[in-house]
């Protein structure tokens, strides 16, 4: 416990937007609301630790960016098409369950991966193989080999991105980025 609440100063950013988030839920930053959320922060840090991040992440700042400008125009763009299936008139669009290799190995990087691509309308990410960093992926709109191999596409550019935004170079190497 006495480690833990050594390391809490070097987790000072993680605290810093688990308090931001608090404070959100309660609806303002008050002084009571920003050290409440402090507190509860450094419990849930010293109660349920986590790995620590900084051996496998690092920030590019302009990757970054091109990374979260593309993720809102592919949510935008599917939530488009979505609403468009869900108003035309005719049959159900066709959907299919997918598997999709992904270029890192990594545990850190294979959950950011399926959780944007879960956030993006019409991907639901249904099972993520560690071991083989396989995930499957139900989509709407793949009728055939053609559309799930473009879906499968959009899923390792979505990877792409993210690990050169975010992954530090020894994961870059080992999923053959460098």
């Amino acid at each position: 416990m006495r480690g833990m609440l050594r390391e809490l100063p070097s987790r000072w950013l993680g605290l810093l937007v688990a308090t931001v988030f608090w404070c959100l839920l309660w609806g303002g930053f008050s002084a009571s609301d920003v050290l409440g959320g402090l507190v509860v922060a450094v419990l849930v840090y010293v109660l349920f630790p986590l790995p620590s991040m900084a051996r496998e992440v690092t920030v590019r700042p302009l990757a970054f960016v091109w990374l979260v400008a593309r993720f809102l125009w592919d949510m935008t763009v599917s939530a488009v098409q979505i609403a468009w299936w869900a108003v035309r008139p005719g049959p159900e669009p066709p959907t299919a369950v997918i598997a999709v290799e992904l270029a890192s190995r990594s545990d850190l990087f294979l959950t950011f991966t399926a959780a944007l691509s879960t956030l993006i309308p019409g991907s639901v990410v249904v099972e993520a193989q560690r071991a083989t960093g396989t995930l499957f992926l139900h989509v709407i709109g793949v009728g055939d080999e053609e559309g799930a191999e473009q879906a499968r596409e959009r899923a390792r550019r979505q990877e792409l991105r993210l690990l050169r935004a975010l992954a530090r170079g020894e994961v870059l190497e080992g999923a053959g980025l460098r």
